[in-house]
């Protein structure tokens, strides 16, 4: 195998500045609630899941 380039790399700290995570914005904060949205997408998943189970029939 090749080797291995490591100075690309580089070491993450938590804590230091350079640590940044991501901060869901209000309207994703907004989506992750909303009991309709959740439905919606309950409801597309299982017509997703219906059809891979159908061409495999």
């Amino acid at each position: 195998m090749g080797s291995v380039d490591h100075s690309i790399e580089q070491n993450v700290k938590a804590y230091e500045k350079s640590f940044e995570t991501m901060v869901p914005t209000p309207f994703v904060k907004f989506m992750r609630t909303c009991l309709i949205w959740q439905f919606i997408r309950f409801i597309i998943i299982n017509i997703k899941m219906i059809i891979v189970v159908q061409k495999s029939h």
